[in-house]
């Protein structure tokens, strides 16, 4: 059975006024002090407002949601002892200035980015899959790429943006889209090709290394696997496990094809481009472009659609009961920024509804 793994990345919060505080070395000191070690799960990120932490590779999704619930609460302990406190949410609803981390390369980027690195304080969720080898994982990116924007949809978390009301589910994958190398992208056919287009951007220099290739979907540099990197981080852990049961399912019924001899959809990127950004507008509340079709269709039917394309993986991993009640749990309560936006209903101010959301994040 494939293992997976999950990166996520978390806002930090003054504990009293909820704004955003450039604390991530101060939180990432007390954590390398702690004695049980907690110090190697968490690493700083682009900007100081930011925290992000890294599961270990599981096989069984209720390890992945522990393990998820475990690195959110020590986060926010290791953030009360700064005034602070974590939030999973894939944008700042209030206003901030992000403070840029220390460091040649986050330099390198400001220098050669600008605004988009001065203002780029996005959390985003990474999920890892493993897979046999480079080829099999170019197969698997050629052939889930037109189900990612599905991925965003559910998992749209960011509908606020400098303390105003974006009109986006997740503003996060606007703004995110804002680097050179961000987005869908063409089939590659192999892992020769994925590797020569790589290192042909690079070459530009507008790159400054492969860690910098923010494709939707990519070959890891670090592990053997392959990296979805379409979602917001979600407010509820629930919702992120239920991303990895679907991602790994993905992956694994883009193998079967792939072994099959079966080609590669292609809509190519222009078209995908147009369903990620239907899916960052609407989320699973109005219309998502359908992957068979590429036409319109309602965000439960599309989702559900996924839920058959992978139903096999599913069932054969033992998941397929667990991600249907996820599922039905998530068209529920909806997704974060469902939550988000109907918090604010209730509380009345931004502040209160960060709050909201940041006990919501500590309590998993």
């Amino acid at each position: 059975m494939r293992t997976v793994g999950v990166e996520e990345e978390l806002l930090l919060l003054d504990a009293e006024s909820c704004e955003p505080r450039a604390l991530s070395s101060a939180v990432l000191a007390s954590a390398r002090r702690d004695p049980t070690g907690t110090g190697e799960v968490f690493e700083a990120e682009l900007q100081r407002q930011q925290l992000e932490f890294a599961t270990r590779p599981q096989t069984r999704m209720q390890d992945v949601a522990a393990e998820i619930v475990r690195w959110r609460a020590e986060a926010a302990r290791h953030a009360e002892k700064m005034g602070a406190t974590v939030a999973a949410l894939a944008t700042s609803p209030l206003p901030v200035h992000p403070t840029l981390s220390t460091g040649k390369r986050y330099e390198w980027m400001r220098e050669q980015y600008g605004l988009t690195t001065d203002e780029q304080l996005t959390c985003g969720c990474h999920v890892h899959v493993s897979v046999e080898s480079d080829e099999e994982g170019v197969a698997i990116l050629d052939r889930i790429r037109p189900w990612l924007p599905v991925l965003l949809a559910m998992s749209a978390n960011s509908p606020f943006w400098q303390g105003k009301d974006s009109g986006y589910a997740s503003y996060r994958s606007r703004v995110w889209g804002r680097w050179p190398s961000a987005g869908p992208v063409e089939i590659f056919g192999s892992a020769a090709q994925y590797h020569r287009l790589v290192d042909a951007m690079v070459a530009t220099g507008a790159l400054r290394d492969e860690g910098m290739i923010y494709f939707d979907a990519r070959l890891s540099r670090t592990y053997p696997t392959v990296e979805i990197r379409v979602a917001d981080v979600c407010l509820d852990p629930a919702a992120t496990a239920l991303m990895a049961t679907l991602v790994r399912a993905l992956a694994e019924t883009a193998a079967r094809q792939w072994r099959a001899g079966e080609p590669a959809p292609d809509p190519g990127v222009g078209l995908l481009r147009l369903s990620a950004w239907r899916a960052g507008r609407e989320g699973l509340y109005g219309q998502l472009v359908h992957p068979a079709t590429m036409r319109p269709a309602p965000a439960e039917s599309v989702v559900r659609a996924l839920f058959e394309h992978v139903r096999e993986a599913l069932e054969e991993n033992g998941d397929l009961i667990p991600a249907q009640e996820a599922l039905a749990q998530l068209l529920h309560t909806g997704t974060g920024a469902y939550i988000q936006r109907e918090l604010l209903a209730e509380v009345g101010s931004l502040r209160d509804m960060v709050a909201a959301c940041a006990r919501r994040t500590q309590a998993g």
